[in-house]
Order: C-alpha cells, then structure tokens, then sequence
C-alpha cells in the first residue's frame, strides 16, 4: 500500500507526548503522520513511575500500548524513520526523512524531547536511568532509605540536596570539585549530617547498571544505592531551531499558554519544552497540543 504524503498535521516524535497529540487528533478526525526513529530517552529505564493507571509499567510497554490505541484512529499513520530537514513553504511546511521521503503538512508538532549530555565517568551512562537519576518524584520510592549520592555544586547543589532529603537521610552531595556553597549553605547541610565530598569521580562501579560504589580519582571511595544527577542537555531534533523557533534561557523550545513557539504553524510538547520531565507530563502537554492544533485549524476555516 502507498503511503499518502500530504498532510494536515505532522507529528515528529512518536514517544508519549507525540503519542498522546496523535490520539487527540485522531480523534478530531484530523489527518496525521507520525514520524519516529525508535530512540525514546528513557529506553535505559527499567520502570515507569508517578503514572496514575501504568505505576511501575515498563516505559516500552506503555509506548507499545500507546501506538495500539492510537492506531485505532484510521486517519492517524506512522512512518518509522528519522526526519533530517523541514521547510517553511506557503502553504505551511515540507519535511524530508533520511531515506529521502517528502512528506507535506499544514501544522507541525515537534515532540522530538532532549539529549542528556552525561559526563565522561567509566559506568557513568551504563547507569543512567537505572541507579543514575534525575527525579525523585520518578525513581525516588524505589531507593528510599538507600545510600545515596546527589552529584552537584553551589546553590543548585544545595537546593537538589535539600530535596532528595526527604526520600533518605542516608545522604551526601559530592560537588565533584571543589564546593561552592556559601558558609551558610554548608553549615546548614552539616546541621543535618549531610556529608559534602569535594573529590572528583572518576568511575561508578555497578553491575547492570545498578551502582555498587563510587570511585574518586584520590582513589577513595563510598558505596551508594542511587546517585541523583541532573543532566545539561541539548535538543534531540535541530529541525526546530533551523525553521527559527527560539529557545528559553534553559534551551527548552519556548512555547506560548497553547503549545505555539515562535513559528506560526509549528507547535511543541513533552520534553523539548517542559522542564519538569516525566511521562504523565509529556502526555499531558502532547493532549493539549493536538487540542491546539486543532482548534487553530477550525479557526482558519472560519477566517472572514
């Protein structure tokens, strides 16, 4: 069968929050594509948390799920592939996959999430989404009560430290060189026993990704269940940027109240714009994307 090529809205990234967009434009009886090269940020994540209905779930089994229940919407498709370059034409946008596939659209949604930039610590990346976190609201039940690390410095070192404390008190934040908390800031993590490393990491020993112990480079080290880390990140897809939607401060796409960046035609949801990442966030904002595009869709049928 023929795969049609012109469509009211594409879709680029088909994890949860493109996923989710795709259903609620499924169901507004919109034409869609849905383009996805396979490689969601969590596929290391043996678990998915804080989900209401998917607790605990495997983060590819509620993707399969997903892809099913959307699948349901005949006017809703999928292309399994990597979009490389997108232009801005008159009558709203042309996109070209790696295997040289033109597809056509009036309204584009880039649900492309982000690149973690992971330091280049021997075990560091083996462990990330595993024993390496980022959110404790995700992963922080599981490891409550364990040894645990948090890996950063200064004032966000002090505030993610802070916040990890009420998981465990078995707690110490390594700065990883050395500590540029304020005298205030470290008098008050020695209040409450927080032990505060200022040696530099040089491997995470683990065994299938889950951390047994932590090696300095003074050749020093300390056994912890979990490491908390909050990655500097890029954007996973470039197309955004070259069609000239601008970024936050943070990098994040920047959108308006409906999931508009700065590009008439061209929406954003999930990660690539959220900076609180979870799951039932990127669902949350791909189901008000696919509402908002729809809406401006009607809207210009009604244009006097």
């Amino acid at each position: 069968m023929t795969q049609q090529t012109n469509y009211e809205v594409i879709i680029v990234g088909g994890s949860y929050s493109g996923l989710s967009a795709a259903m609620s434009l499924g169901r507004s009886l919109r034409n869609v594509l849905v383009i996805d090269s396979g490689l969601p940020c969590n596929r290391q994540t043996p678990h998915s948390h804080n989900f209401i209905t998917q607790d605990g779930e495997e983060p590819a089994v509620i993707s399969a799920k997903a892809k099913m229940q959307v699948n349901f919407y005949k006017t809703v498709q999928f292309y399994n592939g990597l979009a490389v370059n997108v232009i801005k034409t008159e009558n709203g946008f042309t996109i070209e996959t790696a295997s040289g596939k033109i597809f056509t659209c009036k309204k584009l949604l880039f649900a492309t999430g982000v690149k973690d930039l992971l330091p280049e610590i021997s075990g560091f990346a083996e462990c990330w989404g595993i024993s390496v976190i980022h959110c404790p609201y995700c992963h922080g039940y599981e490891v409550k009560s364990e040894k645990t690390a948090v890996v950063a410095n200064g004032d966000m070192g002090f505030e993610y430290v802070k916040m990890i404390s009420n998981w465990t008190k078995d707690l110490r934040l390594i700065t990883n060189e050395k500590s540029t908390l304020t005298p205030a800031q470290t008098d008050i993590l020695k209040k409450h026993k927080i032990e505060i490393i200022e040696e530099e990491i040089a491997a995470v020993m683990h065994t299938n990704g889950n951390i047994e112990q932590i090696i300095f480079k003074n050749q020093s080290k300390i056994k912890v269940k979990a490491l908390y880390f909050k990655a500097p990140f890029e954007q996973h897809c470039p197309l955004p940027e070259s069609l000239g939607c601008e970024l936050t401060e943070q990098g994040l796409l920047k959108v308006d109240g409906f999931q508009k960046t700065t590009i008439s035609g061209v929406f954003a949801s999930g990660d690539c714009h959220v900076q609180a990442r979870s799951v039932a966030m990127a669902v949350s904002s791909g189901s008000f994307a696919g509402a908002s595009i729809n809406k401006e869709l009607i809207d210009e049928v009604f244009t006097i």
